[in-house]
Formats: structure tokens, sequence, C-alpha cells
């Protein structure tokens, strides 16, 4: 039995599919670079997948270039012909392949940085965290408004 796998990358080449034998076996083979949180972009992994029989055509709607995600088996198998030395074939299968979604911290970030985070102060810039509690507090005074962050400002319970 063949264990299951997962990964992400971009395509970086595609095969034709090809016709093996008698009996009409096809396969189609792909280059993937690996993508993701794990990958060091100085050293980047290319990985050398196939496609065979009816899921050859699962390539065909997406070009070099676009990130996949794609699920493989990884097999293997022993082949010795008649007076040379056994030979291990390992081959790693997609038994399915899909558009990759972009991740959930990607799509939570905002674009531009919202600077706003006193509702205090009437320009939009960046608190400065480095004022004491006091300084905070005298700030929304002088502007005529309680500051609702300025007491919390260094109540976390983070531990640094």
């Amino acid at each position: 039995m063949s264990k299951s796998y997962e990964m992400t990358g971009i395509i970086h080449s595609m095969g034709e599919t090809t016709t093996y034998g008698n009996n009409g076996f096809t396969k189609r083979e792909f280059v993937l670079k690996a993508t993701g949180p794990d990958e060091n972009s100085a050293y980047p992994n290319y990985i050398a997948l196939e496609l065979i029989k009816d899921n050859c055509s699962l390539l065909d709607q997406f070009n070099i270039g676009d990130e996949l995600q794609v699920m493989f088996n990884l097999t293997g198998r022993l082949w010795q012909p008649a007076g040379k030395p056994e030979r291990c074939f390992n081959a790693l299968q997609v038994w399915k392949l899909s558009a990759a979604q972009p991740s959930q911290t990607a799509q939570s970030q905002p674009s531009e940085p919202d600077y706003n985070y006193n509702q205090a102060t009437s320009v939009n810039q960046p608190t400065n965290f480095n004022q004491s509690s006091s300084a905070a507090t005298s700030v929304a005074a002088n502007q005529g408004q309680e500051s609702k962050f300025a007491s919390d400002v260094w109540d976390d319970d983070i531990p640094f």
C-alpha cells in the first residue's frame, strides 16, 4: 500500500501525455517548484510528479507559472533485468490537483496598514507606544476626549 502526501508548488514544466505499450497505458509528467512557509527560496525544491491513465487530463486546465495544490501517492517497485543488478523505481503519482488557495493569514492582512490606532488623536498617524500611560491620557484630555486605550496600553499579559 502506498502512502498519500500533499504539497503546494508552482508549475515549472509540463510534459505531454505519452502512451506506452499495446494496452494504451498513458502517463504525463510535470515538475513543481515547491512553495510554502517551510520552503527556503535560496534553495528551491523541484519535484517531478506524474499523472497516469485518466488523470493525465487534470493538468490541461493549468499553465506554467500557476500555483497548484497536489495530492499524490509515493509508490515504488523493484525490477531486475536478466543478468543485471536489481533496480528500484520510485514514483510520485498525483491523484488530485487544484489551484492553490491563498492562505488565511494572507487574506486577513490588510493591503495598507491602518494607522488610526488611537481614536483620541485627530491626526491619522501611529500611536507612539513608547510613551507612558499618563502621557497618552494627557493627550486625550488636551483634545477633550477620553482615550479608550490610555488605561490598557500597558495592561497586557504578554510575558516579555
